[in-house]
């Protein structure tokens, strides 16, 4: 059993060292998980306090400055990646859970529960889900559980469409048939031999969903609609446009948390769409 673990761990590191994005985004996010557990320790000044100091400039008291209302930049960006991590991931999750089970349902069972379920996909992606979820925080409040909620609940239709594609190809393999013919239940091949089996390319779509949802959580934060009762890299870009031209460390130092944090998702998500697809993996 524990030559099994370590094959298993030795498999996982060969697949991210032999693909550069892979490794570069797992480097990155690595780092910035770090961060977030050392918090505590790193930040310097409670990010919640107001200070005497209103728009000080970078310095050894205050490493990347002050904003309006006093409050430590540096100790605010720290406290932020924990909010934006947080956000993306349980998002992702929502959007990557939704989006296998309805997705597999649709692929599996065909006919007229495809051809709903494949028009109920068509009417979420002729929306623009930006707008919707604009609507729906609107109606029902800005707090950071509906927030991960809506961007999980709008994002899923991508991963549908994958889990469809993956459960209409392996339903007609012959192990598929021999288990059904043992007389295994549908419900039970859905969930023990077609998701398990098709998920690959859903875990890679989601990876690059979580980039997504942080992206969609810093524009809700910067158009005011986030949670003001947590800290948010978008919010702290918000807040810090109206002083761009006098204290420009408020925005700019929080935005680029907020690419690098992007950017290491996507890293990761378009490393693992390679290692997972052998298709792509025989062109490199």
């Amino acid at each position: 059993m524990k030559n099994n673990k370590d094959n298993k761990f030795i498999k996982i590191f060969k697949a991210i060292n032999s693909n550069t994005q892979l490794r570069i985004g797992c480097i990155l996010l690595g780092l910035i998980i770090l961060v977030v557990l050392l918090t505590p320790i790193l930040a310097t000044h409670d990010p919640r306090v107001l200070g005497d100091e209103l728009l000080a400039s970078p310095s050894s008291e205050h490493f990347l400055g002050t904003d309006g209302l006093g409050r430590d930049v540096y100790s605010m960006i720290l406290h932020g990646a924990k909010t934006s991590i947080t956000i993306g991931v349980i998002s992702a999750i929502i959007s990557g859970v939704l989006g296998t089970v309805i997705g597999g349902i649709a692929g599996f069972f065909g006919g007229k529960v495809d051809r709903f379920i494949s028009e109920v996909i068509n009417i979420f992606l002729m929306v623009p889900s930006f707008f919707l979820i604009l609507i729906i925080v609107s109606i029902f409040g800005s707090s950071m559980a509906n927030v991960m909620i809506v961007i999980g609940v709008t994002s899923w239709p991508s991963n549908a469409r994958l889990m469809r594609v993956q459960a209409m190809a392996l339903k007609e393999r012959t192990f598929i048939k021999s288990v059904t013919a043992m007389g295994e239940s549908k419900t039970s091949v859905l969930f023990r031999y077609i998701i398990p089996n098709g998920i690959f390319p859903v875990i890679a779509n989601t990876t690059l969903s979580i980039a997504g949802a942080i992206l969609t959580e810093a524009s809700l934060s910067f158009l005011g609609l986030g949670d003001p009762n947590i800290i948010s890299w978008g919010q702290m870009i918000f807040e810090g446009k109206a002083y761009m031209a006098s204290a420009w460390w408020i925005s700019t130092f929080s935005g680029l948390a907020t690419v690098v944090l992007v950017v290491s998702f996507y890293l990761i998500g378009d490393g693992l769409n390679v290692v997972l697809n052998p298709k792509l993996q025989s062109k490199e």
